[in-house]
């Protein structure tokens, strides 16, 4: 399957919300440009909303998420195609309401969910193999999410609470 067009794009709001906001046309790993515009949602939110709405923006975007998928999916005819990032997205929105501002914390939250979403280990993996919908497409990048936060947690009670 080629990639899609800036045309793709901007055709439906779902391929638009779906595809990132446009990073998931990057050509080179657009998995990771797509995480990376969690970072400005994620400063927008500090800066305006409290817990609750970090909380609202999270289920939204995992709801948003899930239509928009299952629309571009469609449109694509590829289950899971890689322009679609905002899997990533919502995913490492929960990861930064956990890790919270700290620039050493979300360095090392990105890095984590990156290898989590890449290596997929079980049941990331099974996950992305089977379930082969707009749920699937979900489902496994919140898995590598709360991983990601297990190991993060861990890291930062090893390595002192101030990282």
């Amino acid at each position: 399957m080629k990639a899609p067009t800036f045309a793709f794009l901007v055709r439906h709001p779902a391929h638009f919300i779906a595809l990132g906001f446009g990073a998931g046309l990057s050509p080179f790993a657009p998995g990771t440009v797509g995480t990376l515009v969690a970072l400005p949602i994620a400063w927008l939110l500090n800066a305006h909303a409290g817990s609750a709405g970090w909380i609202v923006a999270i289920v939204a975007a995992a709801l948003v998420g899930t239509w928009s998928a299952h629309v571009t999916a469609r449109d694509l005819g590829v289950a899971d195609h890689g322009s679609i990032v905002i899997d990533e997205i919502a995913a490492f929105l929960l990861v930064l309401f956990f890790a919270g501002p700290n620039p050493l914390r979300v360095a090392i939250a990105f890095v984590l969910f990156r290898a989590f979403d890449i290596l997929k280990p079980p049941p990331i993996g099974e996950i992305d193999r089977t379930m082969k919908h707009a749920l699937g497409v979900m489902a496994d990048d919140f898995v590598a999410a709360g991983y990601t936060l297990v190991v993060l947690a861990l890291t930062m009670r090893i390595i002192g609470s101030s990282a």
